[in-house]
């Protein structure tokens, strides 16, 4: 696409917003959404469990489907976008969410569980997953990459937890079937506001990315071919080198110490210990309000240090958190308590922009993809935590060995984002075109 002519450039630097931030905006609001759909049956577990009598270790499981998914669809939700366009895609997600949690409250059988908690809500927010904030950064920003990106991740990471406290109150007062119907007409409500804002390349609203210099920027191609074949030629170019591995377990770390751990069993677990179920929802929310100082800040950093050294720091912080959670929990809530509620809410998903900034910084042009299987290894580990907490609680009674093997976990994911570097850095970032090809 030529540049603008001299009258529209005038044009656009005249307008008072560019259009990438309304993009970047609507955005937000479809991450910040889908994570809290996603994460709402933390919230619905113990009435479940008071109706139906259906143990941790099952409705674990039903958990544990919907992050398996919620990581899977995000690689293979990147190439759909490249070959449908993300408006066409993050509708239709919108609608799979509406119908799981419209669906469930018909539910009668733990195996249900997985249909509509797994299958649906999972697949329908797996292709709204940071897959969607990574294509949005790299395609309609040149500056400001890591603070969007950072920004964006804070609605996903946020979405997860604000939400909680209006569906766990809904869910205590009125009952769980009225608060799964809110979460359905939520779902439905953004569908009309993606349609209309976002767009796939800045080139389809006859602009240029925020901060390209009209005098050199040259578009990149867009991608051809089918998108299961580019989602699965991208994941076995990654996998042959080491920093992709290094990477995506440290990611699966990531996932199990936040949306595994954290996520689903903070509130059963502070129900262990005689917390009301909305007070926990609450601390939860409060982790979500400093989750976006935290990644916002992330990405601002990321733009400015070495990715490495950050994810190093986050880690520690997070593994230091959960080794002295078992004797923060109690039935109120105490100093010590805000303070682990502080940390762990700034450190919550800070990994994510550096994480994104390395795939794209070691990949090059796959990068997008490659950071979506990374996330996919993310919500992998998520699963395995959920599920082995929930069996933890089961066979212990308590949570307590779940939360130290977090702390122990997360020494291995800061020795990984280390070892991210690879040797090969620089042969790998000149052969990363979206054909293979030599850029």
């Amino acid at each position: 696409m030529p540049p603008p002519s001299p009258e529209r450039a005038r044009s656009l630097r005249l307008s008072r917003v560019h259009p990438a931030w309304w993009v970047a905006a609507v955005a937000f609001l479809a991450l910040l959404g889908a994570a809290g759909f996603r994460a709402a049956p933390g919230a619905l577990m113990v009435p479940l469990h008071l109706e139906f009598g259906w143990s941790m270790s099952v409705m674990s499981l039903a958990v544990s489907i919907n992050l398996v998914l919620y990581g899977l669809v995000a690689p293979f939700a990147a190439a759909l976008m490249d070959r449908f366009g993300m408006r066409r895609v993050v509708s239709a997600a919108l609608f799979l969410v509406a119908l799981g949690a419209g669906g469930s409250v018909l539910m009668t059988a733990s195996w249900q569980l997985l249909v509509f908690w797994g299958l649906l809500i999972g697949t329908g927010t797996g292709a709204m997953a940071l897959v969607l904030a990574a294509t949005i950064a790299n395609r309609w920003f040149v500056r400001r990459r890591g603070l969007v990106m950072g920004v964006l991740t804070a609605g996903s990471a946020t979405g997860q937890l604000v939400i909680l406290p209006p569906v766990a109150a809904l869910a205590e007062s009125i009952g769980w079937r009225p608060a799964s119907l809110v979460i359905a007409g939520a779902a439905l409500v953004t569908v009309p506001l993606v349609w209309w804002i976002i767009r796939d390349h800045p080139q389809d609203r006859g602009v240029l990315p925020f901060g390209a210099d009209p005098r050199t920027y040259d578009p990149p191609p867009r991608a051809v071919g089918g998108a299961v074949r580019r989602t699965l030629e991208g994941l076995a170019f990654a996998s042959r080198h080491r920093a992709f591995w290094a990477l995506a377990i440290a990611f699966a770390i990531c996932g199990a110490t936040t949306n595994g751990l954290i996520g689903i069993h903070f509130i059963p677990s502070a129900h262990d210990h005689g917390m009301a179920t909305t007070t926990a929802a609450g601390l939860l929310a409060a982790v979500g309000v400093f989750d976006i100082a935290g990644t916002i800040a992330s990405g601002w950093l990321t733009d400015k240090f070495d990715p490495r050294k950050l994810l190093v720091a986050y880690y520690a912080f997070r593994g230091v958190s959960l080794l002295l959670l078992p004797w923060l929990l109690s039935d109120q809530v105490h100093a010590s308590m805000i303070l682990f509620v502080v940390i762990y809410g700034l450190d919550w998903v800070a990994t994510v922009p550096p994480t994104a900034a390395l795939c794209r910084e070691i990949f090059g042009e796959r990068g997008t993809i490659v950071f979506g299987w990374v996330f996919a290894a993310h919500q992998i580990g998520a699963a395995a935590a959920a599920f082995g907490a929930g069996v933890v609680r089961d066979v212990f009674g308590a949570y307590t060995y779940a939360w130290w093997g977090g702390a122990a976990i997360c020494v291995v994911a800061a020795v990984l984002s280390i070892l991210a570097r690879g040797a090969h850095h620089d042969r790998i970032t000149a052969q990363a075109s979206p054909e293979g090809s030599p850029r």
